[in-house]
């Protein structure tokens, strides 16, 4: 996904300094911005899910000390630390990618 999302942008970036900006090329980021934004909000309630997860474990093995929790606590921890950080990728670059079609729509005016 970073790559997919990355190498998209290098191209509208591309075409925006080359001013090579048509009908078909807004129309085109437009659905690909609403594909990112899809993505977004799936990774955004799997974070969400895996942390409330989290806390629970967390609370959960403040009151009962198992291993098994500690050990499902501890897995969960791992899983929570690359989602955030790849929701906050997508968040940003589908917010760049926002400013890359305002960037566009003041070049077509």
């Amino acid at each position: 996904m970073k790559k997919m999302i990355n190498e998209y942008i290098n191209f509208i970036e591309e075409k925006i300094n080359t001013k090579k900006i048509d009908k078909s090329l807004v129309e085109d980021l437009l659905v690909k911005i609403s594909f990112f934004q899809h993505e977004r909000i799936v990774h955004f309630l799997v974070t969400m899910l895996v942390g409330l997860i989290t806390v629970i474990l967390l609370v959960v093995n403040l009151f009962i000390e198992n291993i098994f929790i500690l050990i499902l606590l501890f897995i969960f921890i791992c899983l929570l630390i690359p989602y955030m950080f790849h929701y906050y990728f997508l968040e940003n670059k589908v917010q760049y990618l926002y400013k890359l079609y305002d960037k566009i729509k003041d070049r077509r005016n």
